[in-house]
């Protein structure tokens, strides 16, 4: 063949590697089917959590899916994707406590808190392990913290980002926070490593800062990770290049199952006919004397058994709260 037919031959793959890419981010072409579950995802450096979340329901092949709580461009680590009837409960992981790993270089501030930002300012450090113990004292239990201008919260339906972008600073209302439990360790002389377990809605990047004015020298986050939310690890997460690899069973087999989001919740078992009943939304009473007044409570029906919602015992009767459609409960059964 010529140098001209191979040409010829390259272009003609470029234009269908360029329409399958145009597929990927569009989802065109690509037939949804119903997905319920849990998917523990390690985001990548440098994505957003919505592109993220896109890119595995195209994999997967998703009709309905969403995440339980963001995750900065910067940071890496667990990001839980709720499939299907999970999506019904993603709010539960949106109040679970989070634990994160990070690293502060100390001696810049920047713009944003992390490594994105503009430098604002360098000072000298002389940080010693007894300063930095003593400095972490006023960092656990509850705080305070004053929301960075660059994130997602909203001032008059607009995100402070995009005030901060405009060169535009807001005055922000301080927020209680609570760090549960929070180590530290210099790990070089201008640098400091934090495992931080914590309240939702913590800043780990005006965490990070904050212990650096503290400290009299300033810091930014050189990089961040979520290491937990709630019960579920790092650990247990899947990258997408790993998904990319995987098979369609493979990559059905790593979602966890809706349940899964219903850590603490006490557990009761219906038989057929109130189970038919309490998705109809109607309250049964029962023998619910084991289960304090206002607990979570997540209810399965029997034979076999499959979660069919929530609810919680008032005066001993099972109060509905979300439930699963028929619809959910029967694809549930026929995977």
């Amino acid at each position: 063949m010529s140098a001209e037919g191979n040409l010829e031959l390259n272009t003609e793959d470029l234009v269908v590697l360029q329409k399958k890419k145009r597929s990927e981010r569009t989802g065109e072409r690509i037939k949804r089917r119903p997905v319920h579950g849990v998917l523990l995802l390690d985001k990548p450096k440098g994505m957003s959590s919505n592109d993220a979340l896109q890119k595995a329901k195209w994999l997967l092949r998703a009709e309905k899916a969403g995440h339980t709580g963001t995750l900065d461009p910067l940071a890496t680590g667990l990001l839980p994707l709720c499939f299907g009837a999970a999506t019904k409960f993603s709010q539960l992981h949106l109040d679970a406590d989070k634990r994160y790993e990070a690293i502060a270089a100390l001696g810049v501030k920047t713009t944003t808190a992390d490594a994105e930002g503009d430098v604002l300012e360098r000072r000298d450090v002389n940080v010693s392990d007894e300063l930095l113990q003593s400095v972490l004292q006023e960092f656990r239990g509850d705080i305070e913290q004053i929301p960075p201008m660059h994130s997602a919260l909203k001032k008059d339906g607009k995100a402070l980002y995009e005030y901060a972008r405009a060169g535009i600073d807001v005055e922000r209302v301080a927020r209680n926070v609570t760090i549960n439990d929070i180590a530290v360790e210099l790990i070089a002389f201008n640098a400091i490593k934090m495992i931080v377990k914590c309240s939702k809605g913590t800043y780990i990047r005006t965490l990070g800062e904050d212990i650096g004015e503290k400290l009299g020298c300033g810091a930014h986050l050189s990089s961040l990770r979520r290491i937990g939310t709630g019960s579920f690890d790092v650990s247990q997460c899947v990258t997408l290049e790993a998904l990319e690899t995987m098979n369609e069973d493979e990559r059905l087999a790593c979602l966890l199952p809706v349940e899964s989001l219903l850590e603490g919740h006490a557990h009761v078992t219906l038989d057929a006919e109130n189970a038919a009943r309490f998705l109809n939304g109607v309250r049964r009473r029962g023998n619910w004397l084991s289960i304090k007044e206002g607990v979570p409570v997540a209810v399965f029906g029997m034979n076999p058994e499959v979660l069919l919602g929530t609810a919680q015992v008032i005066a001993d009767e099972l109060v509905p709260g979300r439930l699963l459609s028929p619809q959910d409960i029967e694809q549930i059964l026929s995977k």
